[in-house]
């Protein structure tokens, strides 16, 4: 909690400079009290609110609240937030169709690297479960509130590749490259997109082998060959399709 304090604390100094009509400094004290249902629906009120509707901020906050709240028994056992993860990652969509330009998205780095692990663990799970539609939601999701993160575009292809949606996981896949070159270098991912990314490009070769296609598996594995042959996993993947 003292880090996300920090962090909120940091962010709110931020907030006037931005072009937004309020500070929200109510949603900050419910959020940094720990007291996430009052923050949500706050946060809600002001989506809501024809003066508010179109500021990024109660997104943020809303899709915050219900991540918190996912991770208590006490609202996750009640029907209005058995689905709070879920929540999570729809308010955080659309956080970003309101922050187009990431005026705050960099100011809650700690926020996304939590959100991003819980999505991508869920979903990775489903993908190996053979849940591809369920897996699909999941990093659909990821990649509407964070376009950057490569290997969500992946996974999310994957997911359409087996569940026979092949020309919207073609367009997954050019915009996995896309997203690739805007990355430049590997080793500047922040920790869980590298990991994503890892997992991602060993199961897409794995995919692409499976339909006799081993020249493009080998391919696929040459983008991570120079940041994670140290990996046991990626290491015999590799060495499967050369």
């Amino acid at each position: 909690m003292k880090r996300l304090f920090t962090l909120f604390i940091l962010a709110s100094s931020l907030v006037p400079s931005f072009a937004q009509k309020h500070v929200y400094e109510d949603l900050l004290a419910a959020f940094v009290d720990e007291n996430y249902e009052k923050c949500l629906f706050k946060a809600i009120g002001y989506t809501e609110s024809d003066a508010t509707k179109k500021d990024p901020m109660p997104y943020l906050y809303a899709s915050m609240s219900y991540y918190e709240m996912s991770k208590i028994e006490k609202f996750t056992a009640m029907e209005d937030y058995k689905k709070a993860d879920r929540e999570a990652l729809k308010y955080a969509e659309k956080y970003r169709k309101k922050d187009k330009d990431r005026e705050f998205f960099g100011n809650y780095d700690d926020y996304w690297t939590d959100l991003n692990t819980m999505a991508m663990e869920k979903g990775i799970n489903h993908y190996d479960a053979k849940e591809y539609s369920k897996g699909k939601q999941l990093f659909d999701a990821m990649t509407s509130y964070y376009p950057e993160n490569p290997g969500a575009w992946v996974m999310l292809a994957l997911c359409q590749y087996n569940s026979n949606l092949a020309k919207e996981a073609d367009l997954a896949i050019k915009e996995f490259d896309k997203a690739m070159a805007g990355v430049g270098d590997i080793s500047t991912l922040p920790e869980d997109q590298k990991k994503l990314l890892r997992i991602a490009l060993i199961q897409y070769s794995m995919y692409l082998k499976t339909k006799g296609m081993r020249d493009e598996a080998l391919s696929v594995m040459d983008k991570g060959k120079d940041h994670f042959m140290d990996d046991p996993e990626f290491k015999l993947q590799y060495e499967e399709v050369q």
